[in-house]
Formats: C-alpha cells, sequence, structure tokens
C-alpha cells in the first residue's frame, strides 16, 4: 500500500466522520441525554459495524478488480456517481433542530445491548455498505498487497478513527450543545460535508489504477 494513499484515506475518513450525519448526531443526544457512558458503547458498537460493510466490500471487489479491469472501471465510476448524489442530497438537507430534553430513563442499560444497539443501527444501514463501496477502491493499488487485505486494512482504519472521534463526542457532549444549536453550525458543516464528498467523488472519477 502507498503511504500517500493511506495518509489521504485518513484525512478524508476524519473528515466525512466529523461531518454530523445521523450516527455521530446520534451519539451526541445520546450522550447528552442519557450519559457519556451510552454514547461511548454506543460508539463502540457503530464502529464495530464498520468491520462487517468492510468485509463484504473487500471480498465481492476484490475478486471483480483482479478479474476485470472493466468491471473495476464501472465500479469507479458508480463510486463516483454515488458519492455526487450524497453531495447533492448534502446540499438539499434542512439545517437540523434537535431537541435536548433531559431523559432519565435507561442510564443503566447493560453495556452488551448498547454495543449491539450501535452494531445493528450500523450494519443494517443499506447507505453504508454503498458508501464503503464507492468509498475504498480509490485508496487500493491493483499492484500491492493483495487487494481483500488493503481493504480490510483501510476499514479497520476507518473504524478506528470513528471510534475516537465519537467517543470524544459522548466525552464532549455537555460542551458541543451550544454549537448544534446555532444554524451557523450546521450551514458550515453541510458546505463542508459537501465539498468533501464532491472532492472525492472528483477524485475517484480521475484516479487510475
Amino acid at each position: 500500500m502507498e503511504l500517500g494513499l493511506v495518509l489521504s484515506f485518513i484525512g478524508a475518513s476524519i473528515l466525512l466522520t466529523l461531518m454530523p450525519g445521523p450516527d455521530n448526531i446520534f451519539v451526541l443526544t445520546e450522550s447528552i441525554t442519557k450519559g457519556r457512558r451510552n454514547g461511548v458503547f454506543i460508539s463502540l458498537g457503530l464502529s464495530l459495524g464498520v468491520l462487517i460493510h468492510t468485509i463484504a466490500a473487500a471480498t465481492g471487489l476484490s475478486i471483480i478488480i483482479k478479474e476485470s479491469a472493466l468491471a473495476f472501471t464501472i465500479i469507479k465510476y458508480f463510486g463516483s456517481i454515488y458519492l455526487f448524489y450524497l453531495a447533492y442530497n448534502t446540499f438539499k438537507e434542512n439545517i437540523h433542530e434537535l431537541s435536548f430534553g433531559i431523559n432519565s430513563i435507561d442510564k443503566n442499560i447493560p453495556a452488551f445491548l448498547l454495543i449491539k444497539k450501535g452494531f445493528l443501527m450500523n450494519v443494517l444501514n443499506p447507505k453504508v455498505a454503498l458508501f464503503f463501496i464507492a468509498f475504498l477502491p480509490q485508496f487500493i493499488t491493483i499492484n500491492g498487497v493483495n487487494i481483500t487485505i488493503q481493504m480490510i486494512i483501510l476499514g479497520v482504519i476507518f473504524m478506528l478513527q470513528a471510534l475516537l472521534i465519537f467517543s470524544l463526542v459522548s466525552i464532549l457532549s455537555s460542551k458541543l450543545t451550544k454549537y448544534v444549536r446555532k444554524p451557523k453550525f450546521w450551514k458550515i458543516t453541510k458546505w463542508s460535508k459537501m465539498s468533501v464528498l464532491f472532492i472525492l467523488g472528483l477524485a475517484l472519477i480521475l484516479s487510475e489504477k
């Protein structure tokens, strides 16, 4: 694997994880309403779900990529179109309105159930699977380490950075509340997320393996 691609992958992954989406907003609201503990264990479950999507993408895509250059090109353009689609959906998003009323219920849910909740939320989301199919191929090299291994390594990297960021969101939840209530915060993050997705889609179209 090329160091430059790995560093680019880490940078893109961090940016995407930082951008408010269903997962980190869920972690934030759970942390604020039910405590940091709930948020951290749900974060662990969400991050573990990444491994399932990674293995699915790695085993399926690696076979296609090794067998057919044309198939890889088709996947590449499918991936770029999907990333542009996500960017367009981000453009259409309305400013989030979140309610942070304190909820004293279920503060002592067992850790396993919280992890399971986050895990299933991630694994059963088909949009996450599509995202990994679109995202991972642009950071691999055909003439490098086994493609399946490359994708699994990237997936583990994505999982670790997501776990770190989601956990930080949980720990800092009380300090983040004042920011997520401001329309300016959502406007900035909306355009930042749209830009990152658009650039990733463009980079995928222009990439050569």
